[in-house]
C-alpha cells in the first residue's frame, strides 16, 4: 500500500504546482489588458457662437505659447503633500491630462479672451502698423495641494507679461503681474484635483481679463 500511496501523493503535489505555475504565467502575460489611466482635459469649451463684433472694439491680442518647465512639460496630473513634503511634486499613477497643462491653459485662455477681442498667434499675419498687445504667460505651478490627507485644493500660479507691438515688429514692455489662484477640491483624489484645477484656471483667466481691462483704461485706447 505504501508503494502505491507515495506516487499518488506526488502526483497531487505536481498538479498543484502546475496549477500555481500556470496561474502565475497568466497573471504576467502581456496579453492581459493593462489598466489604462483616466484622461482629463478642460471640457468642451463654449457651446454657443459669439458675435464677431464682440471682439473688434479693442486692440487685438497676440498670444504666444505658454512657457513651462520641469514636470509641467508632461501630461501627468500632479499633487503635493504640504503636510509631509511640499517640495516633491508627485504624479497620479492612473490619471493624466490629454495635453500638457500649458497647452490646455492656452486653449482655454484663447477661447475666453476671444469672446472679448481678437486673439492671434505670434506670427499669424499681425500688421506691424496696427496696434496690438502681446500677452506672454509663464506657468509656474499647476498641482493639487494637500494641506491634510483629506483636504486639498487646485493651485495655479502664473506670471503674465504684457507688451505693445510697435511698427517694425518690435515689442515694448507694458506691465507684468503674478497671479496665484486656489480652488478647493471636492474630493481627495485625482478627479477632485482635476476639477479644482479646472475651476482655478477659469478664475485665473477672469483675473487676467480684469487686469487687461485696467491696462486698457490706463493706456487709453486712443493711444494703442
Amino acid at each position: 500500500m505504501k508503494l502505491i500511496a507515495v506516487p499518488a501523493r506526488s502526483m497531487r503535489l505536481l498538479a498543484l504546482f502546475c496549477l500555481f505555475f500556470l496561474s502565475f504565467l497568466s497573471a504576467c502575460s502581456p496579453l492581459q489588458p493593462a489598466v489604462r489611466a483616466t484622461v482629463y482635459d478642460f471640457g468642451p469649451g463654449a457651446l454657443k457662437q459669439t458675435a464677431a463684433s464682440a471682439s473688434t472694439s479693442l486692440s487685438p491680442l497676440v498670444l504666444g505659447e505658454i512657457q513651462t518647465s520641469g514636470a509641467l512639460d508632461g501630461s501627468a496630473v500632479l499633487y503635493r503633500l504640504a503636510y509631509s513634503d511640499p517640495l516633491q511634486p508627485r504624479p497620479y499613477a492612473q490619471a493624466r491630462w490629454s495635453k500638457p497643462p500649458g497647452q490646455l491653459l492656452r486653449q482655454r485662455l484663447s477661447e475666453q479672451l476671444g469672446m472679448h477681442r481678437t486673439v492671434l498667434r505670434a506670427g499669424q499675419g499681425v500688421l506691424t502698423t496696427a496696434p496690438a498687445i502681446g500677452l506672454h504667460v509663464e506657468l509656474d505651478e499647476f498641482s493639487q495641494l494637500f494641506e491634510t490627507p483629506d483636504k486639498s485644493s487646485g493651485l495655479v500660479r502664473a506670471r503674465v507679461t504684457l507688451g505693445r507691438w510697435m511698427a517694425g515688429g518690435s515689442e515694448q514692455f507694458l506691465a507684468q503681474r503674478t497671479f496665484v489662484v486656489q480652488h478647493p477640491s471636492a474630493s481627495a483624489d485625482a478627479a477632485g484635483g482635476v476639477h479644482a484645477l479646472n475651476q482655478a484656471c477659469d478664475a485665473l483667466i477672469g483675473e487676467i481679463l480684469q487686469w487687461l481691462q485696467q491696462v486698457d483704461a490706463d493706456l487709453g485706447q486712443s493711444r494703442l
